[in-house]
C-alpha cells in the first residue's frame, strides 16, 4: 500500500485496516511508502484499541440548518428532490434519473463560484452523513430529510471538484524509475495503552476548502518578504529567503510543544506557543544566519511581520 497523505484518527484506522482484507491470494503485506510517523498511528489507533465511549450525542436540529444552508443555494429545487426520490423509490433506471441530476449540475457549476461550490458539496456530505448515522437510531422519521438524503446521494458524486493546478507536471518523465529500487528503511513497534477511549459525536457541520500548493504558498512568502523588506541590503538575499519560507516554517511545525498547542489547544495558546518555538528556531540560526537573527531581535516590524508569516504557514 503507498499512502500519499496523512491519515489521522478512524480514517487511519480505516484505510489501514483494509490490508487485513482476506483474499486466495494475498500473503504478505505492509505499507510501501508512508506520510505519517509512529506517533500519528499510535494516537489514530488508541481511540479504538479498547472500548471506545461517545463523548456527547449527534445534534439532529443541526440536519434542519443544513438543510435551510442548502436550500438556500438554489442548486435544486424541492419539486427536483421529490420527483426524483419518487422515482428512485420506484426502481426506475438512470436515463430517468440522471437528467435531473445533470440540471442540477448545471446550476451548481454556473450560478456557484469556486468558494460556494466547496461550500455546498462540503455542507451535503455533511448533512448524507449525519442522516445516515441519525436515521439508524432516532425513534421517529422525517420524509423531508429521507428524501434529501436520497437526491443529495446520487448528485454528490456528479459534482465536479474545483481543479487544481498540477504542480507535478514533468516531474515523472524526468525519473529514471528503472534505477529506483525498494529497501526497508527501518521497522517500528507501536505499543498501546491497554485503556478505554472517549471519542465526539458524528460531525453534523460541512465544511471545507482548497488546499493551498506547497509552491503558491512558499512563493507567497518570497513575495511578501520582497515588497516590504527587500530593500534591506541583505549579504546572501537569495540564502535568507530560503530560510523564511523553507527551513524556519519546518523548524517550527516539528517543534513538539508547538504540536501539542495545535493539537490540544485553541488558536490564541497556539500562537503564544508558536512564538516560543520561533524563539527557539531563531537562536539555532544564530550562528549560521547573524544578519537575519539581527533583524529579528531589532526591528520590531520584521519580527512580527516574520512571526505572522510563519504562524500562517504552520498552523494550517
Amino acid at each position: 500500500m503507498y499512502v500519499d497523505k496523512p491519515l489521522s484518527d478512524i480514517k487511519a484506522v480505516q484505510t489501514l485496516s483494509r490490508l487485513n482484507r482476506a483474499h486466495p491470494k494475498k500473503h504478505d503485506t505492509f505499507v510501501l511508502d508512508f506520510m505519517n510517523d509512529a506517533e500519528a498511528m499510535a494516537r489514530a489507533f488508541q481511540n479504538y484499541y479498547r472500548s471506545t465511549i461517545l463523548s456527547e450525542e449527534t445534534d439532529p436540529n443541526r440536519l434542519h440548518d443544513l438543510m435551510a444552508d442548502l436550500d438556500a443555494c438554489q442548486v435544486y429545487s424541492n419539486e427536483q428532490v421529490e420527483k426524483l426520490s419518487n422515482r428512485f423509490l420506484a426502481g426506475e433506471g438512470r436515463d430517468r434519473l440522471d437528467p435531473i441530476l445533470d440540471e442540477c449540475v448545471a446550476i451548481y457549476k454556473t450560478d456557484l463560484d469556486e468558494d460556494g461550490q466547496v461550500d455546498f458539496k462540503g455542507k451535503a456530505k455533511a448533512f448524507v452523513r449525519a442522516y445516515g448515522f441519525l436515521a439508524s437510531i432516532l425513534p421517529y422519521s422525517n420524509a423531508d430529510w429521507e428524501r434529501l438524503s436520497i437526491f443529495l446521494n446520487l448528485l454528490i458524486p456528479k459534482l465536479p471538484a474545483p481543479k487544481e493546478e498540477d504542480l507535478s507536471k514533468g516531474i515523472l518523465e524526468s525519473i529514471d524509475m528503472d534505477s529506483y529500487r525498494v529497501e526497508v528503511q527501518a521497522t517500528t513497534s507501536i505499543q498501546l495503552d491497554d485503556e478505554d477511549a472517549e471519542v465526539g459525536p458524528v460531525p453534523t457541520t460541512g465544511g471545507g476548502g482548497l488546499p493551498e500548493p506547497e509552491l503558491e504558498r512558499l512563493s507567497n512568502i518570497v513575495r511578501s518578504f520582497n515588497e516590504q523588506f527587500g530593500n534591506i541590503d541583505w549579504k546572501d538575499g537569495d540564502k535568507i529567503r530560503q530560510v523564511i519560507a523553507e527551513e524556519l516554517p519546518r523548524k517550527v511545525a516539528e517543534d513538539k510543544a508547538y504540536q501539542n498547542a495545535r493539537a490540544n489547544s485553541d488558536k490564541q495558546n497556539a500562537r503564544i506557543e508558536h512564538d516560543r518555538a520561533l524563539d527557539r528556531a531563531m537562536n539555532d540560526l544564530l550562528s549560521d544566519h547573524t544578519e537575519l537573527f539581527k533583524q529579528f531581535s531589532d526591528n520590531p516590524a520584521f519580527r512580527k511581520w516574520l512571526a505572522q508569516t510563519i504562524f500562517d504557514a504552520t498552523y494550517r
